[in-house]
């Protein structure tokens, strides 16, 4: 029977090495790509409200190809490519998706230009867009803290509003400007509400994710919110708890009582009284 010419041992090698090689290149390219994520970011909005001039919708394209040359790098390095690929799913499609649009695979598109077909790709896009942001700005701040969720409720607000114009604009009763846009992303996200109701499918399923961030992120801050406050309660001589005081005393009292046990000063026993 013939033995497998790679052992395990130098299997396992292999697989460290290349992992090691796929954290250098990530770090080595962490603040390029960041620049870059913000960037695309940023025509993702424009696009969503104005739509892309020539010289914009190239610089798109470039940042694009560089994201697909960038992915299929850590692909072809990743020890594990399938479990890449799980991790990886959403920037996958979201990768995929201005292939249609560039390559004009879709007739379908040109047909249905103004139709579900397009508001599905760009729900798609925008989902994606954001899932980059977060990528983006959890490498910026390092640390999940409250600068972080803040910076990145600023992104979702922002690019929620785009979305939700892009789909909302053109339906009866739609949001009729990006300013409405983003009042109303706005009062979603604070649990707030408004009277109006998204009509399409695609503002419909992004209200939906919108409304589940705003839930995560609204009990995030009223706790940040709470352990501030309740710090500074603490910190404050004058806003001692009820009984804290009491307690202090107590525990004086028993530090003096067990240093008089150890020194062997026992107070005298009381006199009898006489009947």
């Amino acid at each position: 029977m013939l033995s497998n010419p790679t052992s395990s041992p130098e299997k396992e090698q292999l697989q460290q090495e290349r992992t090691e090689l796929l954290q250098q290149l990530t770090d080595w390219l962490e603040t390029p790509m960041l620049v870059l994520g913000f960037v695309w970011l940023g025509l993702l909005g424009v696009e969503l409200i104005w739509g892309l001039s020539p010289g914009l919708e190239l610089l798109g394209t470039t940042i694009w190809v560089i994201f697909i040359i960038d992915f299929l790098i850590k692909f072809i390095l990743a020890p594990r490519k399938w479990t890449f690929l799980k991790s990886n799913v959403i920037t996958l499609i979201s990768l995929l998706v201005p292939a249609l649009r560039l390559f004009r695979l879709a007739r379908v598109v040109r047909v249905f230009r103004a139709t579900r077909a397009v508001r599905g790709l760009r729900l798609v896009k925008v989902v994606g867009s954001l899932n980059r942001g977060m990528r983006a700005l959890s490498n910026s701040f390092g640390r999940r803290g409250a600068g972080y969720v803040a910076a990145l409720t600023g992104v979702v607000l922002f690019l929620g509003a785009a979305g939700m114009y892009a789909f909302e604009n053109k339906v009866e009763g739609g949001l009729r400007s990006y300013a409405d846009a983003l009042w109303w992303t706005a009062m979603l996200l604070t649990s707030l509400g408004s009277e109006y109701w998204p009509q399409t499918l695609e503002g419909r399923t992004l209200c939906f994710l919108l409304a589940l961030y705003g839930f995560a992120v609204f009990g995030y801050f009223t706790a940040t919110l709470a352990s501030f406050f309740m710090g500074r309660d603490a910190e404050s001589p004058e806003a001692e708890l009820a009984g804290a005081a009491q307690l202090a005393a107590l525990h004086t009292e028993l530090r003096q009582l067990r240093q008089e046990l150890q020194a062997g000063q026992f107070p005298a026993p009381p006199a009898p009284t006489q009947k």
